[in-house]
């Protein structure tokens, strides 16, 4: 069942257009991946889904209501948590995760909290003014998964986080969706997003270019080859070949995912003393489009 439905968003800021018609769907119980580079749009797309913004044009409802006339009901069931989070300085860490709490009109489970506090490391009864980038990440990370909400929109959720609490996130989220939760997971670390997440979707310049489950996506990657052989090989007649490195007996090469089994047949004949082989990851369909860009948008 769908949690979370986007269609057709569209988004201008005077001449400029962030968002050419964004489609996107969160189902319940799913981990959603929302990636590209940054200023591709993805925190227009999250801002949008929040009621923050206002779409230019197109249609999105979380819960079934609308995002933009029905914000206050549809938070009340959402845990958001931004790249860059901002807290009140004269107030502890502790004191902001109950005041998130109260915002949200939940009751918050004092021993989920305690849980997560000691999880993710982080000392409540310092004022945030001391907090580094990674403890305030931290305090929006605990309010977060200390409520009990249906929907999580995650938007770079790891910034300044060190990998130890990188993998305490990870195990948060995956407890959120065996309790049946969804998340929008919005990132620009792939390896996350191949850990962690059911669905993908790829956003460039505004629209998204490739959606799916990463089984779906793999066949437009390819799988990378190395192998040793008794005999030559020559790849000349063969298509669907990449990138091919010699070194002695030693062939590393890329095959098209569809030309695998033709390409095996082929090297088989060669006598094969080793063969190792590595499929195709979400970087590789990531750089596949942004590849012969500088560094995609800034």
């Amino acid at each position: 069942m769908s949690v979370l439905k986007a269609e057709g968003l569209t988004k201008k800021f005077g001449k400029v257009q962030a968002l050419k018609g964004v489609n996107l769907e969160v189902n319940e119980g799913e981990v959603f991946g929302f990636i590209g580079p940054n200023g591709a749009g993805k925190s227009t797309t999250i801002r949008i889904l929040l009621g923050i913004l206002q779409a230019t044009s197109g249609k999105a409802t979380i819960f079934g209501r609308d995002v933009w006339k029905e914000a206050v009901e549809i938070h009340k069931r959402i845990a958001y948590v931004p790249g860059d989070v901002n807290l009140w300085s004269n107030l502890t860490g502790g004191e902001v995760i109950d005041f998130f709490t109260e915002m949200r009109g939940a009751k918050l489970d004092l021993d989920r909290k305690e849980e997560l506090i000691e999880r993710f490391q982080l000392d409540p009864t310092k004022k945030c003014a001391t907090y580094s980038k990674g403890n305030r990440q931290k305090v929006a990370l605990v309010s977060a998964f200390a409520a009990d909400a249906d929907l999580y929109i995650l938007d770079e959720p790891t910034s300044g986080l060190d990998p130890l609490m990188e993998r305490v996130f990870q195990e948060c989220v995956l407890e959120a969706k065996r309790e049946g939760k969804s998340v929008l997971l919005s990132s620009h670390i792939l390896s996350e997003v191949e850990k962690l997440c059911d669905t993908v979707g790829i956003i460039r310049q505004g629209e998204i270019i490739e959606s799916g489950s990463l089984n779906d996506l793999r066949h437009l990657t390819r799988t990378t080859i190395v192998l040793e052989t008794k005999n030559e090989l020559s790849f000349d007649h063969l298509s669907g070949i990449h990138d091919v490195h010699k070194e002695g007996s030693t062939y590393q090469f890329q095959v098209d995912t569809e030309k695998l089994d033709e390409v095996m047949q082929y090297v088989s004949q060669a006598g094969v003393t080793k063969i190792e082989s590595a499929p195709p990851t979400l970087e590789d369909l990531f750089m596949r489009h942004y590849e012969g860009e500088a560094g995609g948008e800034k």
